[in-house]
Parts: C-alpha cells; sequence; structure tokens
C-alpha cells in the first residue's frame, strides 16, 4: 500500500497481518458487524444459512460459532443457534415450528412468560394452546389433538419443582408424530442426557449455569435433527437474533469450570434442603433429590446429579408477612430474580397467581438458588433469618 496516502485513511486500511502460528487456551474473540469477502464471487457464494462460513456479524462469528459447537457438545447434540436471552431461545423454536391453525402443549409448570407468551403473542396468530399435567402421562395423551405439533417439557418444573417421567412423556410425543422441546436449565447438560431420552430439541437459558457468573443473558437452542436446526436457523435469522462477541466471551470462559461450579451448587443445596426439612414451620421441600419431594423416584431414574436450586412450603400457619420478613432478615441471600450464579438468591412466590387446580401446592413458597458460599456460612444465616422472623 502506498505511503502517499493520509496517515488517517492509513489507520483503516493498514496493510498489517499479525503472524501465523499463535495459539492459546482462550478461544480468540471476533467482533464483526461487516465480514469481508475476498473478492464478488465469494460474497455471491456464501449463505448466511450455511456455517460452512461467513456472512455478517448478526449470524455468526468464529467465536459465535465456536460456542455453539461447544454448548451443542455439552448437551450431547449436533447443532445449535443461539439468542439474546432463555425467552428468545423459546420463541424461536415456537415460531420455528408453529404457525396458524396449529396447537401447542406446555406443562401447567412451565415457566411463566413461555405461559404467557402462548396465551397473548402466539393466540393472535390463530396458534391455540392447552396444559397438561406433567406428572401424569395420560394428561399429556388426553391433552394431544390432530393440530398438536409443539410439546414443551420442563425438568423440573419451575418454582414448584416436579420431576416428570421424562421417558414416558417423551414416548407419547413421539408416537403422535409432534416435536418434544425441552427446557434444559436445570440439568444444563450435566444433570442427564436429554437426547438420550430421545427429545427433539433442548433449550438452554444459558444466563444460568453455562454463564456461571450473573452478567450475561443468552438463550441456546440444540438439536441432532439437521432438518429442524435448518427451521430454527431460518426463523432465527428472520427474528435477527445475534449475540454480542463480548457476551459469547463470557460463556466461552466459564464452560471449562461449568462442572465443578455445578457440583458445588448440587452438594450445598442438598445440605440446606435436607436442613430445611427438619425445621418447625416448614411443611415441605420440594427439591428432587430429596426423598418425598414429586417426582423423586423419576430423578433417580434419569438424572446422575441436581442443580443448586429448591423451593421451600411453609406451613399454612405461617403468614405471608413472616415469610417475607424471614426473606428480608437474611443477610447473605440475595432478593433477586434467575439463578445460577456464585450469589445464593431467594424469592417468595405467590402460588394463587401461578398455578390453578388440585395440583397446585398450598402455603407460601420460598425458591432458593443456592450459590458458591461456604454451607456453614448459609446454614447461619437461615437460621438466624428464621428465628428472628419465626420464631
Amino acid at each position: 500500500m502506498t505511503t502517499s496516502l493520509d496517515p488517517i485513511t492509513r489507520q483503516i486500511h493498514h496493510p498489517y497481518e499479525p503472524p501465523n502460528g499463535f495459539s492459546a487456551f482462550p478461544p480468540a474473540v471476533h467482533k464483526a458487524s461487516t465480514v469481508m469477502f475476498a473478492d464478488v464471487a465469494a460474497l455471491r457464494q456464501r449463505s448466511w444459512k450455511s456455517r460452512a462460513g461467513y456472512t455478517y456479524g448478526l449470524h455468526g462469528t468464529p467465536t459465535t460459532f465456536t460456542l455453539e459447537q461447544r454448548l451443542a457438545d455439552l448437551e450431547g447434540g449436533a447443532h445449535c443457534v443461539l439468542a439474546p436471552s432463555g425467552l428468545a431461545a423459546i420463541t424461536n423454536v415456537n415460531l420455528a415450528l408453529l404457525r396458524a391453525g396449529d396447537h401447542l402443549l406446555l406443562p401447567h409448570n412451565v415457566y411463566g412468560p413461555s405461559r404467557e407468551q402462548a396465551a397473548s403473542l402466539l393466540s393472535r396468530w390463530g396458534i391455540t394452546h392447552g396444559l397438561y399435567d406433567p406428572m401424569e402421562p395420560a394428561s399429556l395423551q388426553a391433552a394431544l389433538t390432530p393440530a398438536t405439533r409443539l410439546v414443551w417439557l420442563e425438568a423440573p418444573g419451575s418454582v414448584t419443582m416436579e420431576f416428570p417421567d421424562l421417558a414416558a412423556l417423551v414416548e407419547i410425543v413421539r408416537r403422535h408424530g409432534a416435536v418434544a422441546a425441552l427446557d434444559n436449565t436445570w440439568g444444563a447438560g450435566l444433570a442427564f442426557r436429554p437426547f438420550d431420552l430421545g427429545v427433539d430439541i433442548s433449550m438452554q437459558a444459558v444466563t444460568k449455569y453455562p454463564s456461571g457468573g450473573a452478567d450475561v443473558l443468552m438463550g441456546s437452542v440444540v438439536t441432532r435433527d439437521e432438518d429442524l436446526f435448518h427451521r430454527l436457523l431460518h426463523v432465527h435469522g428472520m427474528l435477527g437474533m445475534g449475540v454480542a462477541a463480548n457476551d459469547a466471551e463470557l460463556v466461552l470462559r466459564a464452560l471449562p469450570t461449568i462442572g465443578v461450579r455445578y457440583a458445588a451448587h448440587d452438594l450445598t443445596a442438598r445440605a440446606l434442603a435436607g436442613w430445611f426439612a427438619e425445621q418447625r414451620g416448614v411443611r415441605q421441600v420440594l427439591h428432587p433429590a430429596l426423598p418425598g419431594s414429586p417426582g423423586h423416584a423419576h430423578w433417580a431414574r434419569h438424572c446422575r446429579a441436581a442443580a443448586g436450586l429448591f423451593s421451600v412450603l411453609f406451613e399454612e400457619s405461617v403468614a405471608q408477612p413472616q415469610v417475607d420478613a424471614f426473606v428480608n432478615a437474611m443477610r447473605l441471600f440475595g432478593i433477586g430474580y434467575s439463578w445460577g450464579g456464585p450469589m445464593s438468591l431467594a424469592v417468595p412466590y405467590d402460588l394463587d397467581a401461578m398455578r390453578s387446580g388440585a395440583a397446585r401446592p398450598t402455603g407460601h413458597l420460598v425458591r432458593f438458588s443456592i450459590g458458591l458460599e461456604a454451607v456453614e456460612d448459609l446454614r447461619a444465616d437461615l437460621q438466624a433469618a428464621m428465628t428472628q422472623a419465626l420464631g
């Protein structure tokens, strides 16, 4: 390049390229909106619908492609698309697989925003939905219609933590010819291998355990089916979904430690869940690995680990103000949504607003996300808060 160019122009068109051969453990971070092509022929030959090359930053860079493959491998899948949040990933699945006249099935303990999306946004487009009891496979069988195209599964259920017989539910969906999509945020590809149970799609809120730092919003959709992948990818592109390179970098940095972090969350959560089960004023502890929790036998059959999440149902004699005072009295538990980060969290939930029917638990509930603090410190904090609020 000629040195006659203005120095500012040379900053944009500088010919220097670093030497090849650099190697390091962390994947490189590639940031780009525009992707450069060698010539017009290369531009015309490349398609954003293929992962064989790059077309535009929104459709992927080496950084996001690397993250996609690592998440797919974590869950035992082959293909992955990334979304800006877990809910965006759910939306990607719904819009890729459903159209006007189709029917969607959700478990009655589904993630709240997923249910709200079906009742509001999807219904406007002529997509109907129904609910089934995930703890009763016959309920799913009865809820299927000739128009049912997609069935969502959760293991365990949101907040109330029921663990279903996944294998039985998936078999019913497959016999019907619908697509079985699992919200696997709790399992994270570590508690069990979703595709070994026959699911077609596994979705995660990468915000949680893959990130681990409480500082990233992201979702993923993984499948082994190439046709499903292309359907997902097409809608993903039409929705303009993308994730930032720096967010992908943070998740890539966290993934090598997800196993040890998940095990630590699991160990401490089980210890505290067992402690809660012995406390006055507590009617039930909802933790799939705890005997007596709904679906414990299914968890024991399907899983090799559990996450750092459980809920506590208080006796009906414990009033809501006392429960709120208990949550407020804790010093090491933050009050906030989400989970999977280093800090423990607690959130009281209104079951009357979340559930209906005979299957709804009664009493006041607090969900706990156990972080990475020392178990003795967390137990002492809980004990002090229980004494202060409940006497």
